[in-house]
């Protein structure tokens, strides 16, 4: 098994989603790509999380709109988990800036949607933007996100700008998104990789899509049958809750 293997928000299935252990885990199973989720807090902080309301992992109730940096001390975001990662906090976007460039992994980091209007979607593309000015220029970011009008954005952001770490950006699509205009849309939100999801894919739109020259990261595989099925069919990617399985599939070669 060839192709990039994506830790999905980390070794979610070893350590808790979308913290700091999740991702300090994947240096041992040579695992160089993990997927997370940004968003703001309510004071503009950028923060990994993927839910709005914060009950399903951590011990707290809300939303991540009712917190501020000084907050995350003091919320457990492991014990759902496990009781041996009780403690663990919430990691804001620059101490995932900083542990790319200690660990040399790489990130495709998805933009949430925010419910908060426009203002709010421009502020956190913009945060997110200015927080990767402080990555390592070798180190290589996709961003996606199923609000594609968040991409473009990001495209006109960065047209022009000084470059540094490599950014990408996707589209995400779930089954039912991914229309006949599917080219259209990444086109005009100015990305150049499809981020389609697993259910119902077909090998006739994989090779479509490497056709029209999009790299192809297929979102959420587990299963090591179906994610080599894909990288057979052209796939340059598969985004999984099982990378510490996968990436033995690929001979112990690291994903780049």
């Amino acid at each position: 098994m060839t192709g990039r293997i994506i830790a999905h928000r980390g070794m979610s299935r070893l350590a808790p989603e979308n913290t700091l252990a999740a991702f300090r885990m994947m240096a041992e199973h040579g695992v160089q790509w993990l997927e997370c989720d940004v968003d703001l807090l309510g004071d503009g902080t950028a923060v990994l999380l993927h839910d709005t309301q914060l009950d399903r992992t951590t011990d707290r109730s809300g939303t991540i709109a009712d917190l501020t940096r000084s907050d995350l001390e003091h919320i457990d975001a492991g014990s759902w988990f496990s009781p041996a990662f009780a403690g663990e906090r919430i990691p804001t976007l620059d101490q995932l800036i900083d542990l790319l460039n200690a660990l040399e992994l790489n990130a495709n980091i998805e933009l949430k949607s925010p419910v908060g209007g426009a203002a709010a979607g421009r502020a956190l593309v913009d945060t997110v933007l200015k927080a990767l000015d402080r990555l390592d220029p070798d180190r290589r970011i996709i961003l996606s996100s199923f609000n594609h009008l968040l991409i473009r954005r990001a495209a006109d952001q960065l047209q022009g700008a000084p470059t540094g770490a490599s950014i990408e950006l996707a589209c995400l699509f779930t089954r039912e998104s991914l229309r006949e205009d599917w080219r259209t849309v990444i086109e005009m939100a100015g990305a150049g990789i499809v981020h389609p999801q697993d259910r119902g894919l077909t090998r006739a739109e994989v090779e479509t899509m490497r056709a029209a020259g999009f790299d192809v990261n297929v979102w959420t595989v587990n299963d090591p049958a179906r994610a080599n099925q894909l990288l057979n069919w052209g796939a340059t990617g598969i985004c999984t809750d099982v990378a510490h399985l996968l990436i033995r599939g690929s001979a112990g070669r690291r994903s780049r």
